[in-house]
């Protein structure tokens, strides 16, 4: 058995104590009638569950390489990541098929929790650092095939809305299991409402990657955020949101729908430089990456407890942060019942932190 003293975050609030370990659970947690000591001034929250990265620590995940994959997820985990999607973006059928075949075994290992296909089937208009060339209307014959040579591993799709055949597309999804996102997309306040009928249930972060909220036209943005079975993503970086737009995101959506993602790409946790996204040339200045051809955001340089920091800086409460970052999330993937939250019986992943916030140690069962 092992034990971690200092202030536990628990769903019903923060336990001054230790929490104990056995056979990968949790076991106990205690609150402490001893004197103050160094380690209860850390911070113990659940293991971070990101439902959305591309890679990092100069290892991508959208070429389909299962060694690059198995890297980046390592990178992620050393930040506070215990549970992570593979997000591959918009390429040829060949691609996602391949990527689909060599994934499956990280899955079945524990190495990823599944795989986010954000795209092909999005909205040119608003395809952002999605290669162009590769958008298309869904096929629900490629998505059944893929479905099946996951066994499993496809956890979440993106779709625009609007396109032809979207709806069914997300029928399709909301049927065999897999979560339906909304994102990329230039949709109606119409069309996104008939998404979420349809059965999605994410809006790929939220602003941005959509047509912009006017008062006659409210658009997608509006329709997501108003909509109580969308849980809504928002990356905390500090660039893809301004700190106010963020805080009232998540006050607007509420503790339930509030999951922070990181959307990385391969430069994450890397120095300034070149880069590569979806077959397209990236640039990263000052820990922003920006697509060579025309200037636009292209993933960012998050991880999540840089992500936990900024949510903290933006006025969230810590207990608000460890739900966006591990609770709501692991309820989107219906893993609510095993992890998300620390809890006797549940999972023992588990990150500490420094009193500013900083990642001290990391345990994943």
């Amino acid at each position: 058995m092992s034990r971690l003293s200092g202030k536990i975050v628990t769903p019903s609030g923060v336990v001054t104590g230790s929490i104990s370990v056995e056979d990968g659970r949790i076991a106990a947690i205690s609150p402490s009638t001893s004197v103050t000591s160094p380690d209860t001034e850390q911070w113990i929250v659940p293991g971070f569950v990101d439902i959305h990265t591309h890679g990092g620590g100069g290892h991508t995940f959208t070429t389909g390489d299962a060694d690059a994959a198995r890297q980046a997820a390592g990178f992620h985990r050393r930040h506070g990541t215990t549970t992570l999607l593979a997000s591959l973006v918009s390429s040829p059928f060949e691609l996602m098929r391949d990527a689909t075949l060599a994934f499956r075994p990280l899955v079945e290992e524990g190495v990823l929790h599944g795989i986010h296909f954000e795209g092909p089937y999005l909205a040119e208009l608003r395809c952002g650092a999605q290669n162009p060339a590769y958008l298309r209307d869904p096929s629900t014959a490629e998505i059944t095939e893929l479905i099946k040579l996951g066994e499993g591993s496809v956890r979440m799709m993106t779709i625009a809305p609007e396109r032809a055949g979207a709806l069914e597309a997300i029928e399709l999804l909301v049927a065999e299991g897999v979560v339906a996102a909304i994102g990329h997309t230039d949709a109606s306040y119409e069309q996104a409402l008939a998404g979420v009928a349809a059965g999605a249930r994410v809006a790929t972060h939220l602003f941005n990657g959509m047509r912009p909220i006017h008062h006659r036209e409210p658009g997608p943005i509006l329709a997501l955020l108003g909509s109580p079975q969308i849980a809504v993503e928002l990356v905390a970086d500090g660039f893809h949101l301004h700190d106010g737009t963020l805080a009232f995101a998540a006050r607007t959506a509420g503790l339930d729908r509030t999951v922070l993602v990181t959307d990385a790409m391969t430069a994450a946790g890397m120095p300034d430089g070149e880069y590569e996204l979806g077959g397209q040339a990236v640039v990263v200045a000052d820990r922003v990456a920006r697509l060579a051809r025309d200037g636009s955001i292209a993933g960012s340089t998050l991880t999540m407890d840089s992500a936990f920091r900024q949510a903290i800086g933006a006025g969230l409460s810590i207990s608000e942060v460890v739900r966006a970052t591990s609770t709501t999330p692991a309820t989107v993937l219906g893993l609510d019942g095993d992890r998300g939250t620390l809890e006797v019986g549940k999972r023992a992943d588990i990150v500490t932190l420094s009193p500013s916030f900083e990642v001290t140690s990391v345990m994943s069962a």
